[in-house]
């Protein structure tokens, strides 16, 4: 729905569908008694479809143009989106799906003749892409939409009026507060109304209003828009493959904010990713809400006709039948681009079949990394939580995990102090933590989110100091296990991708091991192949290199590096014997 100001009243438009498609028949109501009729508005304005369709079929416009009166300014035409090399300037919050999402967005501007700008008090567009998972990221943007109120105003009279956006998930939930009660912002669009922004951010400079899309579509996947990175020197990527979630977990906002599951043809990826490798990225982070509840309905065959769910695990919705699924996905990314390093998140636990399992241990360019979200330890916590599984069902998902990938690295999401979790309840938290023994783990003092079942259904009735006490026994006790977990990997040989410098010393480099840990090296030449022979090349981002792994703690290894190579070689011939060494 878009609201607008007209003669100085908020007024929110709704128009009548035919058969025959849109009609005419526009209504436009305002703050009215319940007896009152709504007015008509005049033949002579422009109807909703002039704000709902981006891409306006001209046949559905019956003579408007020859229907305006002179004084009234003419709605605008796809050629007035231009945004004539203004500098837009985004702001990331949340998630990894915010930035796939910033990417996106870039591309639309930049289509539309927006230049990008590294500075917001340069920018005549300032764009955030919000999150609204938790209480603590939704106040992070009201302070800084705060401050930047200060700077439009402070904006000289010499230059265009500043606009500020709010994209994503926050401007979905909290539309009407966004610009209604502090009227701090020019733009509200949701996750799915991207491709309007150009037509958005045109309505307010041209008519100075606010302007909103929030619209959930069930459908919108943006597989025709190629995304442009915002960090053109970082060698990894992420590509969105599916969006929505479908799970409906009592605690979380995104189903409300993200809309239903549906997920990107294949071809659309492959060719993505294809893309990535011939920019000379070495690593793509494969996105979703629920990623592995991939399903690509135009792909259908009796192969895929099967259930999905792992053994255990239960949904509110029934098992979904048809399409293709993750595990052939991964399968056919992996053969694609073999020199390109595959991670994915954020997964459910009920979506790991053997398929996907197998598909991990087959190809070496699949990192033996798996975010395995448990969320509680209870499983009475777990049904409150409409989790879909118990305590012993997800510790079985971890043993068949192992017993397939022996040495494969777990991470996890936690939240403490859930309603009415119980200091037993927490306890079994706390036991499964140090049962399972992950190498990362994100934990969270549970927040209520307006709109959830939970906000209906229950209250928040842990106090605050009792859940910051419990995230940090969560960290301690994560942080133990990832200790244990990485010291077994002293002494090993290991692949790491170069990213960057290390930020405490220019004499060395970080990258990241197939566990997903950062590992610092020195900066050295180093051998151009592990026969360690011939010409040294220096080491730059984006280069493979062989370590050997020599201290180590609970975030970081430190590793002696010992030749360039890449990922095929590294799994296929790699000896330490024969390598030479930093020393």
């Amino acid at each position: 729905m878009h609201c607008f100001k007209l003669n100085s009243v908020t007024r929110l438009c709704r128009s009548r569908y035919s058969l025959a498609g849109i009609s005419n028949e526009v209504f436009c109501s305002t703050k009215t008694k319940s007896n009152e009729t709504p007015r008509k508005l005049p033949p002579n304005v422009p109807d909703l479809r002039e704000f709902l369709i981006v891409n306006r079929d001209l046949s559905l416009k019956t003579n408007l143009a020859a229907q305006v009166r002179p004084d009234i300014p003419a709605y605008l035409e796809k050629s007035d989106f231009s945004g004539l090399n203004r500098k837009v300037f985004f702001e990331v919050y949340g998630c990894q799906m915010n930035v796939s999402d910033t990417e996106i967005v870039w591309a639309i501007l930049k289509e539309n003749q927006y230049q990008k700008c590294e500075d917001a008090k340069d920018a005549d567009v300032i764009l955030l892409v919000t999150c609204a998972i938790r209480d603590g990221a939704e106040q992070k943007i009201w302070h800084r939409l705060k401050h930047l109120n200060a700077l439009k105003t402070k904006r000289s009279k010499k230059k265009s009026p500043l606009q500020i956006a709010v994209l994503g998930c926050m401007a979905e939930r909290l539309k009407t507060q966004l610009l209604e009660k502090e009227q701090w912002v020019d733009v509200v669009a949701g996750p799915d109304s991207y491709k309007d922004l150009p037509r958005l951010l045109s309505l307010t400079s041209h008519y100075g209003q606010s302007a909103v899309n929030v619209i959930l579509s069930a459908d919108e996947t943006y597989a025709d828009i190629m995304p442009v990175r915002l960090n053109t020197e970082a060698p990894t990527s992420f590509v969105s493959i599916m969006r929505g979630c479908d799970n409906m977990c009592t605690y979380c906002i995104v189903p409300f904010t993200r809309g239903r599951e549906r997920s990107r043809p294949v071809s659309s990826i492959l060719e993505e990713i294809k893309k990535l490798e011939e920019n000379g990225i070495k690593e793509v982070t494969l996105l979703g809400q629920n990623v592995n509840s991939y399903r690509d309905l135009s792909q259908s065959s009796v192969l895929h006709e099967q259930n999905n769910l792992v053994p255990g695990f239960k949904t509110v919705y029934k098992p979904k039948q048809g399409g293709l699924r993750f595990g052939e996905l991964l399968q056919q990314v992996a053969e694609a681009v073999p020199e390109v390093r595959i991670r994915f998140t954020s997964p459910h636990p009920k979506d790991f079949p053997d398929s996907v399992l197998e598909a991990i241990k087959k190809y070496p360019n699949i990192c033996e990394n798996i975010h395995l979200p448990a969320q509680s330890g209870n499983s009475n916590v777990l049904e409150r939580m409409r989790r879909g599984y118990t305590r012993e069902v997800y510790i079985d998902l971890v043993k068949h995990i192992r017993s397939t990938l022996p040495n494969v690295a777990l991470s996890s999401d936690f939240i403490c102090g859930f309603c009415g979790e119980t200091d037993a309840e927490f306890e079994d938290t706390i036991t499964l933590i140090e049962q399972i023994k992950y190498n990362v783990a994100y934990v969270f003092a549970y927040s209520m989110r307006e709109k959830t079942t939970a906000h209906r259904r229950f209250v928040d009735d842990v106090p605050q100091q009792i859940k910051m006490e419990r995230v940090q026994r969560m960290m301690n006790a994560y942080r133990k296990g990832s200790a244990e977990l990485h010291s077994r990997m002293v002494g090993q040989n290991q692949l790491i991708l170069i990213e960057a410098k290390s930020k405490r010393s220019d004499a060395e480099w970080f990258g990241r091991n197939d566990a997903n840990i950062k590992v610092i090296i020195k900066d050295c030449d180093l051998p151009a192949s592990s026969v360690g022979d011939g010409e040294k090349k220096p080491i730059a981002s984006g280069d493979f290199i062989a370590v050997k792994v020599v201290d180590s703690n609970s975030q970081v290894l430190k590793g002696n590096p010992l030749h360039h190579t890449t990922i095929q070689k590294y799994h296929e011939s790699y000896t330490t014997d024969r390598s030479s060494s930093c020393t």
